[in-house]
């Protein structure tokens, strides 16, 4: 292999290899699990699949062909994910048949693979099932475009004043398509194109995507487009949740966990961690913190008022914080007095 090759395939294996690594950071490790993530990280482990196909068969033409059908069977899922990515970011709004659309693909990649596999029938794969492939991505890449066509366009006339978010979408959308085209010119046969030149498309914009998430000391506004932080929900709404809040914090007693945090609160009310701290902060004037300290504080307060022989700090622990300063500062916040002083009362 000339040293030409050998950098092609290395930074070809690299994207792919970065590609699987940021596709599982999206899946299961971002801190709001947004469907947009969640659909973002499976599209680019499906093209991160791809990319590795491409680049060894690049460099070894006699791969076996179930590798060969692995990769183009990956490329099927590429635009689906693509385009619930967009439209769970975007329109902040999905339809619930999503699951069903997906599963149809799987259903049928399992179906079409096991009765045409590719080692018994590769002129079928290569004159037929490769064109109705990239006609997939193609028509799924247009439809993302068509249904995201008033986004694009505020996103192209001013991009200079577009939120983070409309230029990251934006990003994610023009750069699957050059990844595209970048295949479909090399499997098209067009002069110095080939479909290496695809994978490398995708090592470029892969870097694009890390580098802009390493220079963001914050990502979650980038993940969702329409979040409406200032919505408020009607009075009776807001009366219903907050009693179930409150029925659950005291019948539970959750606050007296130190390790609670808001996705555990979240799931016991059935939400999703950013529609309670939304809730918290503009319909109750409270973030996460403040809520559960005040049931920790008026808790104490009974076991102060109740015992006088406990001492301050076990009453903190008790209630459910973690350090003696934590309880002290949060006593004094929600009260206005101190510990000690409110102890005294009663003594």
């Amino acid at each position: 292999m000339s040293i030409g090759k050998e950098i092609l395939f290395f930074f070809g294996a690299l994207g792919a290899f970065n590609g699987f690594i940021l596709g599982l950071y999206f899946l299961f490790f971002t801190r709001k699990k947004y469907l947009a993530n969640l659909f973002l990280g499976a599209a680019l482990l499906a093209l991160s699949t791809r990319i590795t196909v491409t680049v060894f068969v690049y460099f070894n033409n006699h791969l076996a062909k179930t590798y060969l059908q692995i990769g183009l069977s990956a490329c099927l899922f590429i635009g689906p994910f693509l385009y619930y990515a967009l439209q769970s970011g975007i329109q902040n709004t999905i339809s619930g048949k999503w699951k069903w659309h997906l599963g149809l693909w799987f259903l049928a990649v399992f179906i079409f693979g096991f009765l045409f596999p590719y080692q018994n029938y590769p002129v079928l794969w290569n004159d037929y099932f490769v064109s109705c492939i990239f006609f997939q991505w193609f028509l799924y890449l247009a439809f993302s475009g068509f249904e995201n066509r008033i986004f694009l366009q505020k996103l192209f006339n001013n991009y200079s004043s577009s939120t983070p978010s409309e230029k990251w979408f934006g990003m994610i959308l023009v750069g699957n398509i050059f990844i595209f085209i970048s295949y479909f010119l090399g499997f098209a046969g067009v002069s110095f194109v080939s479909c290496i030149t695809g994978a490398l498309a995708f090592t470029f914009i892969l870097y694009l995507i890390i580098l802009i998430l390493l220079y963001r000391n914050r990502t979650d506004d980038l993940f969702v487009l329409n979040i409406q932080k200032n919505k408020k929900r009607n009075k009776e709404e807001v009366l219903i949740l907050s009693q179930k809040l409150e029925k659950i914090m005291t019948e539970k007693e959750l606050y007296k966990d130190p390790n609670l945090s808001l996705r555990d609160l979240s799931k016991e009310v059935n939400m999703s961690s950013h529609q309670l701290s939304q809730f918290l902060n503009t319909n109750l004037g409270k973030n996460f913190t403040s809520y559960i300290n005040e049931f920790r504080i008026n808790n104490a307060c009974e076991i102060i008022a109740s015992n006088n022989k406990l001492t301050l700090e076990s009453v903190g622990y008790d209630v459910g914080f973690n350090s003696k300063s934590t309880f002290f500062a949060a006593f004094k916040k929600h009260t206005g007095t101190t510990p000690l002083n409110y102890q005294l009362q009663f003594l």
